[in-house]
């Protein structure tokens, strides 16, 4: 039977930017965008921007976000990405208008391969629609596609397909109900 050997593992094909471009990243999101201090979201969205990220207007980024890499990032106006939420995005993350990313919600963009004896870095994107709600602690799996008002329950963990306007919860996470918003005045 073949066993993992760790010694063997080699990303070198994953280039994620330069080095410079990283380090300063780096020292920005530590000293930014992961502290408690409550900086303003207009200047984190700046930033963001100047770092690649294409982001949109009235974004509210609360404190302690961890953010790996802001040039694989898009983030659709009037999004709200809660405190301690941490986008581990080594590929694209793309959060649509209107969208809820709550406090520790994690988007996870890499994992390894399992199957490998070196254990090889995989990426999948994630992309989370217009409208929809990861709520708190909830886990988003690489290659995730969260529809159109779907939400994802408190601790949930999802991976693959959620259908829009339903409402997901578990680990894995299942479709409980259909999403139904209230017409107001």
């Amino acid at each position: 039977m073949t066993t993992v050997d760790l010694s063997k593992f080699d990303n070198r094909w994953y280039q994620p930017g330069g080095a410079f471009k990283r380090l300063v990243w780096l020292l920005v999101n530590a000293y930014i965008f992961k502290s408690d201090l409550p900086f303003p979201s207009s200047f984190k969205c700046a930033l963001l921007r100047l770092f690649g990220g294409r982001i949109g207007v009235g974004v509210v980024i609360k404190p302690d976000v961890n953010i790996k890499y802001p040039w694989f990032l898009e983030i659709g106006d009037h999004t709200w990405i809660g405190e301690g939420a941490w986008i581990d995005n080594l590929a694209q993350v793309t959060i649509g208008r209107h969208a809820c990313v709550s406090q520790g919600a994690y988007l996870l963009t890499g994992n390894h391969d399992y199957k490998s004896p070196a254990f090889d870095l995989i990426v999948g994107p994630i992309v989370i629609a217009d409208g929809a709600w990861i709520g708190a602690r909830a886990v988003v799996t690489p290659g995730a596609s969260i529809g159109s008002h779907a939400i994802v329950t408190v601790g949930s963990v999802i991976g693959g397909t959620a259908e829009p306007y339903m409402i997901y919860r578990g680990n894995p996470a299942q479709p409980i109900r259909k999403r139904e918003i209230a017409d107001r005045p």
